[in-house]
């Protein structure tokens, strides 16, 4: 038992060791965008030739909510590597040769859990701290139990409701007939977590 405990033990602090890294600098940038201009050379009537400038040419790489994917960077340079730790992947989520749109799903599935994890943390601790509605109390674990069954499918449907709204702006919808291409695959304008939801401007 003691072995099991020790090992337990090692494997969780092992989580938090660096991994071994070459010295690299990760300091958030973005590229210079550089406008380029197509140029319409004319001649007037009298054999003299002028330029007209016509629309600019757009860069080759858009940003996606101000980040630039850098495929030379770890994680394609996505914003989050920051001290004291810098680039952090012990499990090696970020390996080599993982495409952009892993990359993404993973920082999806990142920010949606955290999310969940906060809003769960507060209803915790309220849910047991108040009496909520339908004198639903004790334990927060034996809450969802006591919901009367209208509430718990109206819980239910709005859960649903959200996922699919999230799913509809961020994925690509999957289409039969290339469903190796469109399965898990997310929208290439689209940033992580960004639902376009910030009444408080903190964007």
């Amino acid at each position: 038992m003691k072995a099991i405990l020790v090992s337990a033990t090692l494997a969780t602090v092992a989580a938090f060791a660096p991994a071994p890294v070459t010295q690299t600098s990760f300091a958030l940038r973005s590229t210079e965008t550089t406008e380029e201009t197509e140029v319409a050379v004319t001649a007037n009537e009298d054999g003299a030739i002028k330029m007209d400038d016509i629309s600019p040419i757009a860069p080759s790489v858009a940003a996606i909510n101000g980040w630039v994917p850098d495929e030379y960077a770890p994680c394609f340079g996505l914003p989050g590597a920051i001290a004291p730790t810098g680039f952090f992947d012990p499990l090696g989520f970020a390996q080599a040769g993982i495409s952009l749109n892993e990359v993404k799903r993973n920082r999806e599935a990142e920010v949606m859990h955290g999310r969940v994890a906060m809003i769960a943390s507060v209803g915790y601790l309220a849910g047991e701290a108040v009496s909520g509605p339908f004198n639903i109390n004790g334990p927060a674990n034996d809450q969802l139990q006591q919901m009367p069954l209208p509430a718990f499918i109206f819980l239910t449907v709005a859960i649903a409701t959200a996922e699919l709204k999230r799913a509809q702006i961020g994925w690509v919808e999957p289409d039969i007939g290339k469903w190796t291409k469109t399965l898990w695959t997310l929208r290439e304008n689209y940033y992580p977590g960004d639902l376009g939801f910030d009444p408080l401007g903190l964007k």
